[in-house]
């Protein structure tokens, strides 16, 4: 059986995602613990979601410093916290990824990339694009995070239709459905090495070896 595998989870807004992580966990359909919770400035939803699951907290607003010197703080509270996978879910800033980090941050966004990412293009941003475009396919994409907007290598991808009558609220709440299986789904394949990280990754991809 694969052990639980310590996440840290980055957040900025409404924290949907982490909500179906917690209950994922929650019920055994996800092998992993949450030991830490970033976000991104205070008094976010998804910071009372974390509260009042027990899960630690730490908010880490960019404020005047460098983007080297936030990534620093940001993976220095997940990597003291143990985390061995980063999940950013609902994470809206471009973070330098650390050399000690890189392969092991995923990031989930609500496109079939490379279509629809890029710098401004998130939440309903997205999915009104994709229905000004005229596409009659959307879904969502979980990949690794690399120092560009959305750039990293997929991972894994879930489509769903984009129906004539779609509104960019009934498109986004398809999309975020085909979410709450594609994140877990990739942090469970990664965990147990079917879904591995790069090999120029500084560690072995995850097998469940976690204490």
């Amino acid at each position: 059986m694969t052990a639980p595998v310590p996440l840290a989870v980055l957040v900025s807004g409404s924290g949907r995602s982490l909500a179906n992580l917690l209950e994922r966990i929650a019920v055994g359909r996800l092998p992993a613990r949450i030991v830490l919770v970033v976000a991104s400035r205070p008094g976010l939803r998804a910071e009372g979601i974390a509260r009042r699951a027990g899960v630690p907290v730490t908010v880490q607003p960019r404020g005047d410093r460098a983007a080297a010197d936030w990534s620093a703080d940001v993976f220095a509270a997940c990597r003291d916290a143990g985390a061995e996978l980063v999940v950013m879910a609902g994470w809206l800033h471009l973070l330098p990824i650390p050399a000690a980090f890189a392969g092991r941050v995923i990031n989930i966004h609500p496109a079939l990339l490379p279509a629809f990412g890029g710098r401004g293009f998130h939440g309903d941003h997205v999915h009104r694009a994709v229905l000004a475009r005229g596409c009659t396919v959307s879904g969502c994409t979980v990949h690794l995070v690399d120092d560009e907007y959305d750039h990293g290598r997929i991972l894994l991808q879930k489509t769903v239709p984009v129906l004539s009558d779609d509104t960019v609220e009934s498109l986004a709440a398809r999309v975020f459905a085909a979410e709450c299986v594609a994140l877990p789904e990739a942090i469970v394949r990664i965990a147990t090495g079917s879904l591995p990280c790069p090999p120029s990754a500084p560690h072995a991809p995850l097998r469940g070896d976690h204490r």
